[in-house]
């Protein structure tokens, strides 16, 4: 592909150069550049891409796409001897914009050969991302998934470096699995690439709103500049585009921001709930910690749906699947079947079983709100005492921290604060800060509390502690391996550090 037909979709404002050379290769950080790249110099948070362009050129970037002007006078690379870029290079309005239009193409635009759907909210979104893939499984699609736990191609597993990845990665799986016949893809669309349009140059078929709730406050300067992240997902998805497939936005309304994202779309809506009239709602729920049950009321008619997943969060979840399946024009007994055939999703409510006659659960709770969910899920299935092992990442937004505190307080009769991912900050200052809202919602007669900063000492306490009949919740990391202490990242599984510790007290009994 030459440089011209590569920046064909971009509204260039300056050009130039030879534009008919030949690139192979885009990347907007300059230490991946290689003969044949086409360098994009993006403004970061942190770093100023144009900072490198010659650090780009020296290393042979091929083409330059700026933001910014050539500071004049600084080369002499074009023939003449007059001062300019010293390979071709096209000047545009917005530089991280124009990365993801620019990978799309680069890749012949592998959204619109797939089946796409994105999933955003605070909570939620790994699950209905796996509940989507195992109902298109049922109906025989061929699914990847993009997400926090990790990227699926197939049978092939990758570690996810985010959530959503940026928009050159992004493109690049894909393409990677239109490459290896896969027809359809779910993702979870952070905020954060929404707000840095790493999902620019992705057609979406479907859009999935499953709630917000306080997270990212470091990123966003306050909710509403969340909640306006999360809606740019649903302004997008536009009636016209390279498909001509109908397209839909499915928005749990049982949230307070849900009836804002309806009227902000710009293609059909169809809402789902448990406690507001929508157009798919459960019925007759019922709980417990087998699983989960309910009468799913459709546009298409009702019909049972029974669920290895636990707790009324997840009947959100399976509704948001439902909606994707019956969009997709899949028959009840087909999502019946994918909603069945999800055993657990890694971190999400997990159970970690060694023998033991109490129930220990490991789970990614680390927001106020799902916290609360998790509690919740608890106290209506406990049978005993719920004793929750929790703390707060570093260098992410601290006015969660006394909040999760309070909630704990509220909902547990032995809570453990302990360290999570700490990163930066000192652990102790952490926990002092989740302290201080615990312990301004504690009732001393019903809720005891101890400060444990090593995890794994934590869990070990909290599992030593427990009774027949108890509950231990292990919250904040899920399915994460791994433990962010300083620069250092080190192995730390909660379900691994929980088994040990299972098997460890069984072995004494012995």
């Amino acid at each position: 592909m030459t440089f011209a037909e590569l920046i064909a979709p971009l509204k260039a404002t300056e050009r130039h150069g030879n534009l008919n050379v030949e690139v192979s290769d885009l990347t907007d950080d300059s230490r991946l550049v290689k003969t044949g790249s086409v360098f994009v110099a993006v403004k970061g948070g942190r770093a100023d891409g144009h900072a490198f362009v010659r650090q780009a050129v020296a290393a042979g970037a091929s083409a330059l796409v700026l933001q910014e002007r050539w500071p004049s006078g600084t080369e002499s690379g074009r023939r003449g001897g007059e001062s300019g870029p010293p390979v071709p290079m096209v000047r545009v309005p917005d530089s991280r914009r124009s990365l993801g239009l620019l990978a799309s193409r680069l890749h012949r635009d592998p959204s619109s050969r797939l089946t796409l759907i994105g999933v955003t909210g605070t909570n939620g979104k790994t699950t209905v991302t796996y509940l989507c893939k195992a109902v298109l499984e049922a109906a025989g699609r061929r699914v990847g998934v993009i997400g926090t736990v990790a990227y699926q191609i197939g049978s092939e597993r990758l570690h996810a470096s985010h959530t959503t990845p940026g928009a050159v990665e992004l493109q690049a799986l894909l393409a990677r699995m239109v490459g290896t016949g896969l027809d359809s893809a779910v993702m979870e669309v952070s905020s954060h690439a929404l707000a840095l349009d790493r999902t620019v140059g992705c057609e979406f078929d479907v859009a999935v709103y499953t709630n917000l709730t306080q997270d990212h406050l470091d990123f966003h300067t306050d909710m509403e500049d969340y909640f306006k992240a999360k809606l740019r997902l649903f302004t997008s998805l536009t009636p016209v585009g390279n498909k001509t497939r109908p397209k839909r936005v499915i928005v749990n309304v049982d949230d307070a921001r849900g009836h804002h994202v309806c009227g902000a779309s710009r293609v059909p809506v169809w809402t789902y709930s448990i406690h507001k009239r929508s157009d798919i709602q459960a019925e007759d729920v019922r709980l417990s910690l087998e699983g989960t049950g309910f009468t799913a009321v459709t546009p298409f008619g009702r019909f049972g749906v029974e669920s290895r997943l636990v707790g009324e969060h997840n009947v959100y979840n399976i509704l948001a699947a439902i909606a994707v399946g019956l969009h997709e024009q899949l028959s009840p007994d087909t999502i019946r079947q994918g909603v069945e055939s999800v055993v657990n999703v890694p971190g999400r409510f997990e159970r970690v079983e060694a023998g033991q006659d109490f129930t220990v659960v490991v789970d990614y709770a680390h927001t106020e709100d799902a916290l609360a969910r998790l509690l919740a899920t608890a106290r209506a299935l406990k049978t005993g005492r719920i004793i929750t092992v929790f703390g707060c990442g570093g260098d992410r937004d601290r006015g969660k921290r006394p909040r999760m505190g309070r909630v704990a307080a509220q909902q547990s009769d032995l809570v453990i604060l302990t360290s999570d991912n700490p990163r930066s900050e000192d652990p102790m200052a952490i926990i002092g800060e989740v302290e201080a809202g615990l312990r301004g919602a504690l009732d001393p007669t019903r809720v005891r509390y101890e400060v444990i900063a090593d995890r794994r000492l934590a869990i070990e306490a909290a599992i030593r502690e427990a009774k027949r009949g108890d509950m231990v919740l292990i919250a904040g990391k899920g399915h994460e391996d791994y433990q962010i202490i300083g620069a250092n990242r080190v192995h730390f599984d909660d379900r691994e550090v929980a088994r040990e510790a299972l098997e460890k007290r069984i072995a004494k009994r012995k």
